[in-house]
């Protein structure tokens, strides 16, 4: 078996992905990979507190190393970090990369492209599989989610803090992606054939977070015109508390 970690979002993608490698029994996933961020010690993107996301460890059984990123993280301080961490996991026998992507080109290629350099291979068991399929096949497996982040470009609050579930995907409108494959929505998953035990947690408050862009125009991530802009500035967060 071959020495792999898990690059673990904390979702519901990440949670199939690790579903299906553990049933084929030809990679042995030994540790699991998240990015946070440090400023706020919450699950970088989903906003899920750390607390929740080593309880996920814990009842996965899987050891968890976390990277810790600034609240404000340039390309160029993400790729170094990330170079050094993923260049100490092959020093310590690493030889494979998990990911849950389904569709998304050019994230493949770029983790491709960077894993290369320090000559681990990656792994996608979801990839190219139609998105409707994948969360009914979630949803059948006995796995459980919560809706934890929505992208405000596509979704209102009333859709955050919901459970993933039938009635959710038939409220989606036409143009969000049932997976949320285009960062429309984030889940925690809580439960499911590969945990051990539930992981407890009671519902916060919504809080809508708006982002600028950086203004280093090598980091740019987007253009100047407003038509064209290929980021996302407005998410509706729902703050999951850890049961004591």
């Amino acid at each position: 078996m071959h020495s792999t970690y898990f690059n673990w979002s904390s979702g519901k993608d990440s949670s199939l992905a690790l579903y299906r490698v553990l049933q084929q029994k030809e990679l042995h996933v030994s540790e699991l990979i998240t990015t946070v961020n440090q400023d706020y010690r919450r699950v970088s993107m989903h906003g899920l507190r750390i607390e929740l996301l080593e309880q996920q460890a814990e009842s996965l059984n899987i050891p968890l190393r976390k990277v810790c990123l600034p609240a404000q993280v340039s390309m160029d301080v993400y790729n170094r970090t990330m170079l050094a961490t993923v260049t100490s996991l092959k020093e310590n026998g690493f030889t494979h990369c998990v990911f849950g992507d389904i569709f998304l080109e050019d994230l493949r290629k770029y983790r491709e492209d960077q894993l290369k350099k320090v000559g681990i291979q990656t792994v996608f068991p979801l990839w190219k599989t139609n998105t409707k399929d994948l969360v009914i096949e979630f949803l059948d497996l006995g796995f459980k989610a919560i809706i934890v982040c929505v992208n405000a470009k596509y979704l209102d609050d009333s859709f955050c803090g919901r459970l993933l579930d039938h009635e959710f995907l038939n409220d989606l409108p036409s143009n969000v992606d049932p997976c949320g494959e285009h960062g429309e929505f984030h889940t925690f998953v809580f439960d499911g054939p590969i945990f051990n035990e539930p992981i407890g947690f009671e519902i916060g408050e919504k809080v809508l977070r708006q982002y600028e862009p950086s203004k280093d125009d090598k980091d740019d991530c987007f253009t100047d015109d407003q038509d064209q802009q290929n980021w996302d500035s407005s998410f509706w967060y729902c703050d999951l508390l850890p049961k004591e």
